[in-house]
């Protein structure tokens, strides 16, 4: 692992989302995988601020999310597809036919995780897989079991996420189903970042970084990974 450690998420957010920009310049056709939430929204932003300045362009890049909730329309606020389109997608030149998503909604869910990870492999495989991490050491929503999850599937969101996530939900009850990218595909990517801010995290962080490698800490599994780059701000990495 290369951990980085930061003074706060904003200096975060200009690095990895250098780090994107210098990637997408160096290989315009590239397959980027990216994740949803606050966490990588000030990378993001970097992003859009380097595109709007023409230095950055999504013209041929090829893109796919960690995941989406189950039982919800794609075009619903609360989607993760409609995140991507209000903090990334829409901002810049991206072909929306190149955003690939898993479908929240499919009637077989095994189906969908084979056509999505047939749908990477034909692209050539994910360049970088960007993740966050919970409370709890999860990515994406692989929560702690007594296992590593494979290729995509279907998950029984856990009560904190429920609990979470509920207050984005003001008018229908939020989903308590996903579809999410499995730790074997996530494996599969060739460079992971992994963004880690607030003292929340420390805990987990700690356990990523130090503890065993045990499915008990999803993100733990990140050590055994030939391109692992965390970084951290000050707060996350204070129990190091």
């Amino acid at each position: 692992m290369d951990i980085r450690i930061f003074k706060n998420e904003a200096e975060i957010g200009e690095a990895v989302g250098k780090l994107y920009c210098d990637f997408i310049n160096s290989k315009p056709d590239c397959v980027l995988g990216f994740a949803t939430g606050a966490t990588p929204v000030p990378t993001y932003n970097y992003i859009v601020e380097q595109y709007k300045a023409g230095k950055v362009s999504f013209k041929d890049v090829k893109t796919f999310n960690l995941d989406e909730y189950c039982d919800l329309p794609k075009t619903h606020k609360n989607s993760y597809y409609t995140f991507m389109l209000e903090n990334l997608f829409s901002k810049v030149d991206v072909n929306l036919d190149n955003v690939g998503f898993l479908d929240g909604n499919a009637a077989d869910p095994e189906a969908e995780s084979a056509r999505y990870a047939a749908d990477i492999a034909s692209k050539g495989g994910l360049d970088i897989q960007l993740l966050g991490i919970g409370r709890n050491g999860h990515i994406a929503f692989n929560e702690p079991s007594d296992e590593f999850s494979g290729e995509s599937h279907k998950v029984k969101l856990t009560d904190s996420t429920i609990e979470a996530n509920s207050i984005y939900f003001d008018d229908i009850p939020m989903p308590r189903y996903a579809m999410t990218m499995g730790i074997g595909s996530i494996m599969k990517a060739r460079k992971i970042i992994l963004i880690a801010t607030g003292a929340s995290k420390a805990q987990a962080v700690k356990d990523m970084i130090k503890g065993p490698v045990t499915p008990h800490c999803p993100a733990s599994v990140l050590q055994e990974h030939k391109d692992a780059v965390i970084f951290l701000d000050e707060a996350a990495a204070s129990l190091l």
